[in-house]
């Protein structure tokens, strides 16, 4: 481990000793020649630090330079050519470290396309990520090769294809096309370009999609019997509606009024559900204030009395809206559910208005 001593594979007699440590503290030679002899060091049993105090290197800055002379060392066995190595001494061990993940066949023409590109370290890190990943590809994609290049290229293309921004589509083009090596990598990445160059298809509107948010806010339509005085057989002559989900069909068969009402909890309870209409002055409590009529929800199932409800009974042959304190001897024809004031608007247009607020 860099910055630990490393086993003494490699003995060095002090005069060695000395002529490294006096070698790195002026900095003779290239930094190939000070990451070899940071490694030989080391293996002799130095440790980083000592290093560090001895010439000056900084333990990440050893672990940097012996990791890039390594790979140095592999390229050059690989045979390339002069001015490929010269290159890479020029100085560029930052840009080799990154190389470091490369198998030793990838980092000779790693090193050749960083030369070929001028890419700096950050480049070299992004093409040695490319390589990897175009690698691991199941099988090498339509119109691009092996090639170092082309691995990058191709990440700029599947990238491309994905941006919907303009600027960030065309800067991936133009890089793609800094680094494609085949011409078929060429002709894909062109034929963005060609696309973008296209007039671009009108999209279709958005549908007008909506959702109930509240399940209040689902109407239920109710059957309407009449208005009072009203015959307790017209009442109960009224035809039950079927409501199916999801959303609340309903299938008229004959002449029917109906009236919508909001899903309140009151209001599904209801099992045969009717409504009629009275005035507010003839309720068994009238509500203050000037008579207006309302809306009085019946559920014809609950006819079986309680003293905490109103009731619809049977009066002569009319309908008649009470509470009793004892089961009435009248027959009960349903139960009050709801009593429903109609809305109270200054200017029903304006709801037809879009907002206006003032500043």
């Amino acid at each position: 481990m860099i910055g630990q001593p490393q086993p003494t594979d490699l003995q060095l007699s002090s005069e060695e000793t000395d002529a490294l440590f006096r070698s790195l503290l002026h900095k003779e030679g290239t930094w190939v020649e000070w990451g070899i002899g940071c490694q030989r060091l080391q293996q002799a049993g130095h440790s980083a630090q000592e290093i560090f105090e001895q010439t000056g290197f900084q333990t990440a800055q050893q672990n940097m330079i012996i990791v890039a002379a390594q790979v140095y060392q592999s390229i050059e066995k690989s045979g390339v050519a002069p001015d490929l190595l010269a290159y890479c001494r020029g100085p560029r061990s930052d840009v080799l470290y990154e190389l470091r993940v490369l198998s030793h066949g990838q980092r000779a023409i790693a090193a050749q396309v960083c030369q070929d590109k001028g890419l700096e370290f950050d480049g070299a890190k992004e093409l040695a990520k490319a390589m990897q990943e175009f690698a691991r590809l199941p099988q090498i994609p339509d119109g691009f090769t092996e090639h170092p290049g082309d691995a990058v290229a191709y990440q700029a293309w599947r990238s491309a294809k994905q941006k919907k921004d303009l600027q960030s589509r065309t800067r991936l083009i133009a890089k793609g096309l800094k680094f494609a090596h085949s011409a078929t990598a060429r002709q894909k990445i062109e034929q963005l370009l060609s696309d973008l160059a296209a007039s671009p298809t009108k999209a279709a509107p958005l549908l007008p999609l909506y959702r109930y948010d509240e399940d209040t806010a689902v109407p239920l339509l109710i059957p309407v019997g009449g208005t009072l005085p009203l015959g307790s057989d017209h009442l109960l002559a009224v035809a039950p509606l079927q409501q199916e989900p999801p959303f609340n069909l309903v299938t008229v068969t004959t002449e029917t009024t109906l009236v919508p009402l909001p899903s309140w909890q009151n209001v599904l309870t209801a099992v045969d559900p009717v409504v009629i209409f009275h005035q507010t002055d003839q309720l068994p409590q009238p509500i203050p204030g000037r008579p207006e009529p309302v809306l009085l929800l019946l559920d014809r199932h609950q006819t079986t009395w309680n003293d905490n409800s109103y009731f619809a009974v049977d009066a002569d042959g009319q309908v008649e809206i009470g509470w009793f304190a004892e089961a009435p001897i009248a027959k009960i024809l349903g139960q009050v559910l709801l009593v429903m004031r109609p809305k109270k608007i200054f200017d029903e247009n304006n709801l037809k208005e879009p907002w206006q607020m003032d500043d």
